[in-house]
């Protein structure tokens, strides 16, 4: 029977492959709104109609829909081009942020034909890892947010992002959406033991397969050492990693690649490698890693490895003190101690880590080009010329949009194998993780332990602050000391301790390696030291948020801590007294526990956090902005866009500085053809990095405008002014088209362009509140979030809808870590929740409508005043919803997440010993 399917309304005939889903039927035939987010019918991303009803391709066999019709979201817009009315909506309500997750919701929602009245159960199937749904909810019920661009009100105004009518159309490329003749395909064989030598590999087998070109072992690697993390500075990270090793240190790691031309052959060669392991003794528990006689996992690396101490599986360590805890502890009136644990979470980007690498005719000569879904294309490109021996102007590394990153992508995962292969082969070479790679072979967050001790007077006053800090970085250090040596930075620096010390490990152990996680290491600490002080104010009889404002820095004050000043950081903008009031005035007009059924206990409870907006070793952007002969402008800025929202807010700032409107302005980013150099988007950077950069470079291309006008009309330089097309001569209006066409007859177009460059220093600080009412049943455990209050000092807010979304999406991440997210590892150090289904990830009915509300401030280093909203309003969510749960329950949850199963343990062992089951390792005095 000859096979015909309607897709869109066009006739396709071609045969699917035997097994083939109908996702990667309609992906290899370039219907690229369709995503691949989790293989398994889990995220929604792969949503499409067949006969009208919504399925999940990826599970929906290709061969069953023959003689059906089937729509994706590029098939939902008229035949004008114009919009169907709920893409419209998606656009005006800004219902994305990546966007990688929208053409699913899309699709799901045009189902419902108006049924609006359980959207919880409606959109189950679909999964946001960005938004944190509020702008979902607003787009599926026709809420507008966006508003139309307007000559100088770019600044503090809500323009749409620029890439948003390519994302509800499904027309936005990501980093697979693109056809490469020749495509090869590259699968992984990875290790099934935790710690082992590999004495052999046997590749003949695998070599015999049809289609396969290429089997890739150690010895066809560079012995090099390098770090997967991605820094300006590259010694920041231990070098301890080679693209494929003779030895394996946790399983999931790589052992071999295979080229093919499919990836059902290279599975099958995978397959059939026959690899002979010495197995080594393996430790999966940081504590017990540091002991004495313990395996040494990185054992005969040097100093070129710059790893603390190799013997005792110290990855990174600080050891600091500020006065003398001793002394401020003996004239402490209260001293609380605890220990706090929080747990390994994954990124869960929708868009799981790959690249694609190829050779390009380029004058004369061959020029390597990456493709690659990365959060550091410069980064990217600078390591892979280091590690290969290849010059920097033979390497292109380019990113499209990515789809989701949280620091996950702030890694070197893919790329430097990939580019391995296509080295040998001089032929294009692919490899996509599979959401199941992600988990195994990716990164997590840290998984860290804190001791903490606080000490205080009868009046409030904090005498001395002390923290003991382990995290297990894996089997690799990627990031490890950095994240080890940022968290508790800030932490610190928050309140005024007379007295501090701090002694932190970062750990080697046999398990899937830790890296970059929104927050860095903050959101740890945070949840440990804001617990703390919760409990110390208890102890002492006080309001906790008297407590805090009691010792919490003052605008003034300088940001110390146990290891000492940071020379360039400074309080820009002080809006911290502002978000307690926030808190305050919640919990005064509170009602929200009105309706709570009878027996349910409830409770409210609030922390605060601080975040440096920037890095302090160095974060560097360069930007370019040029007019245009139809009278536009073109910005090349080196910035991912990964759903942050830089590029909406870069063409704010540029519009703001040339007077214009941003639909004037075009974005050209995240190719390293585009500008000089740009460290990347990580670090809470975005906008005040790279958006100083481009500030500057707006402002040098005013003035030059400006300059080139008085000349032209012989005007006086200060009566020339910008204005949305022209500029105003001394009252005579003078397009900017014909400015150009003045200065190309002077062959003068080129001075009207500028360049600016940011190095990310000095660096200012955020401020972020979180406050939480919650109830719960006793006799179940379930919590319910009666009310959910954010408060932001960003700063000038730039976008406000943007803005507001960051910091729901980051609320919503933390409460799925606070909740119920968890990589979980056997004895053995396996991730055993590999799938999304294992795995719990906030679904829209999980995650409640949070009240976002910003101080008002003006940042004396930001650009035009913005400070960085992307990480901070992430780290005080745990702490908060534990300190609400302690007012509920007396129980003192010291442990993340906070499972449902957890919170029914807990109250009926104090039901029945009464006492607080987590206070076994607390001292109070």
């Amino acid at each position: 029977m000859t096979f015909t399917v309607r897709v869109n309304e066009r006739a396709c005939d071609a045969e699917p492959r035997p097994g083939q889903c109908l996702r990667t039927y309609l992906r290899e035939r370039g219907w690229f709104g369709v995503k691949k987010g989790c293989d398994a019918g889990d995220c929604g991303a792969c949503t499409v109609h067949v006969d009208g009803e919504p399925v999940h391709s990826c599970l929906y066999p290709a061969v069953r829909a023959r003689g059906r019709s089937v729509t994706t979201v590029e098939g939902l817009a008229g035949e004008d081009g114009g919009l169907h009315p709920v893409q419209q909506d998606f656009l005006d309500a800004q219902g994305f942020q990546c966007g990688f997750c929208t053409a699913g919701f899309l699709m799901t929602t045009v189902a419902l034909e108006g049924d609006l009245d359980d959207l919880p159960r409606a959109l189950k199937g679909n999964i946001c890892r960005c938004t944190g749904y509020r702008a979902i909810e607003d787009a599926v019920r026709g809420v507008r947010h966006t508003e139309d661009p307007g000559a100088g009100r770019a600044v503090g105004a809500s323009p749409g992002a620029p890439a948003g009518r390519a994302i509800v159309t499904g027309t936005a490329r990501y980093t697979f959406d693109v056809d490469v003749p020749g495509l090869l395909h590259m699968k992984l064989l990875r290790s099934p033991h935790p710690h082992a030598r590999i004495v052999a590999i046997d590749t003949r087998a695998a070599r015999t397969v049809p289609g396969v070109h290429a089997v890739l072992t150690h010895e066809d690697a560079p012995d090099t050492l390098y770090s997967t993390a991605r820094h300006e500075d590259p010694t920041d990270d231990p070098a301890d990693t080679r693209v494929l090793d003779d030895t394996v240190r946790y399983v999931g790691q790589r052992v071999a690649a295979v080229v093919a031309d499919s990836e059902q052959a290279a599975e099958e060669a995978c397959r059939r490698i026959d690899v002979t392991y010495e197995r080594l003794p393996h430790v999966t528990d940081p504590e017990e890693a540091m002991r004495p006689g313990a395996p040494v996992i990185h054992a005969g690396k040097g100093p070129e490895a710059r790893i603390a101490r190799v013997d005792d599986n110290v990855a990174g360590e600080v050891h600091a003190e500020t006065g003398s805890v001793e002394d401020g502890f003996a004239e402490a009136d209260v001293v609380h101690e605890g220990t706090y644990r929080t747990q390994r979470v994954q990124h869960a980007s929708l868009e799981t880590h790959g690249s694609v690498a190829w050779f390009e005719e380029e004058g004369g000569a061959e020029r390597l080009t990456v493709r690659t879904s990365t959060q550091t294309p410069f980064l990217t490109r600078r390591a892979l010329c280091a590690l290969f021996g290849l010059p920097e102007d033979g390497v292109r590394v380019v990113t499209g949009r990515v789809g989701g990153g949280f620091g996950g992508k702030q890694e070197m995962l893919t790329e430097d194998i990939v580019v391995l292969a296509a080295l040998k082969l001089r032929r294009p070479v692919k490899l996509e993780y599979t959401r199941a790679e992600q988990f195994h072979g990716a990164t997590t967050r840290h998984p860290f332990t804190v001791r903490v001790k606080v000490g205080a007077r009868a009046d409030g006053t904090l005498t001395a602050l002390q923290m003991r800090v382990v995290s297990d970085t894996g089997a690799y250090g990627n990031h490890g000391p950095a994240v080890l040596l940022h968290s508790v930075k800030e932490p610190f620096a928050l309140y005024r301790a007379p007295h501090n010390k701090v002694d932190g490990w970062a750990v080697y152990t046999n398990s899937v390696p830790s890296g970059a996680f929104r927050g860095y290491g903050l959101g740890q600490v945070t949840f440990a030291v804001e617990s703390a002080m919760d409990e110390t104010a208890r102890l002492l009889g006080m309001d906790p948020l008297d407590f805090r404002e009691k010792n919490l820095i003052g605008p003034g004050d300088r940001l110390t801590g146990p290891t000492g000043e940071d020379e360039d950081l400074h309080i820009g903008s002080y809006g911290l007294g502002q978000c307690l009031s926030v808190v305050r005035g919640a919990v005064a007009d509170d009602r929200s526990g009105a309706d709570v059924p009878e027996g349910w206990l409830t409770g409210q409870g609030a922390a605060v956090s601080m975040i440096a907006t920037g890095l302090p070793c160095g974060h560097h952007a360069d930007a370019r902005v040029r007019l245009l002969a139809d009278g536009t402008y073109d910005l090349a800025v080196g910035t991912t866009e990964l759903g942050n929202g830089t590029t909406t807010v870069h063409g704010q700032i540029a519009a703001a500085a040339l007077g214009t409107t941003v639909d004037r302005i075009g974005v050209r980013q995240s190719d390293t053809d585009v500008v000089r150099h740009d460290t990347g988007v990580f670090g809470s950077t975005g906008t005040v990095v790279a958006g100083k950069a481009v500030l500057l470079a707006a402002e040098s291309l005013a003035g030059r405008i400006a300059d080139f006008a008085a000349r032209h009309t012989g005007a006086a330089r200060d009566r020339c002014v910008l204005a949305a097309d022209a500029v105003d001569c001394a009252g005579r209006l003078v397009s900017l088209c014909a400015l150009y066409e003045a200065a190309r007859a002077e062959g003068a177009q080129d001075e009207l362009a500028g360049e600016g460059h940011w190095d990310g220093s000095p660096r200012s600080v955020a401020f972020n509140a979180q406050w939480f009412r919650v109830a719960v049943d006793p006799d179940t455990g379930e919590t319910r979030i009666l009310r959910s209050v954010h408060a932001a000092d960003a700063g000038r807010v730039l976008n406000p809808p943007q803005c507001r979304g960051q910091i729901e999406g980051a609320v919503a991440q933390a409460l799925g870590a606070t909740l119920f997210e968890a990589v979980r590892l056997d004895g053995r150090g396996e991730v055993t929740t590999a799938a999304f289904r294992r795995y719990r990830l906030p679904h829209f009915a999980d995650v409640p409508r949070t009240e976002v509300h910003f101080a008002e401030t003006t940042d004396a280093i930001g650009p035009l005043g913005a400070k960085s909203m992307s990480e901070g309003p992430f780290n005080p969510v745990a702490p908060a919803f534990a300190n609400a749960l302690r007012d509920a329950t007396g129980i003192r949850f010291t442990e993340t997440p906070m499972t449902r199963d957890r919170v029914w343990l807990a109250v009926a062992r104090q039901g029945a010993v009464g006492y607080a089951v987590d206070r076994s390792e607390d001292g109070h005095r």
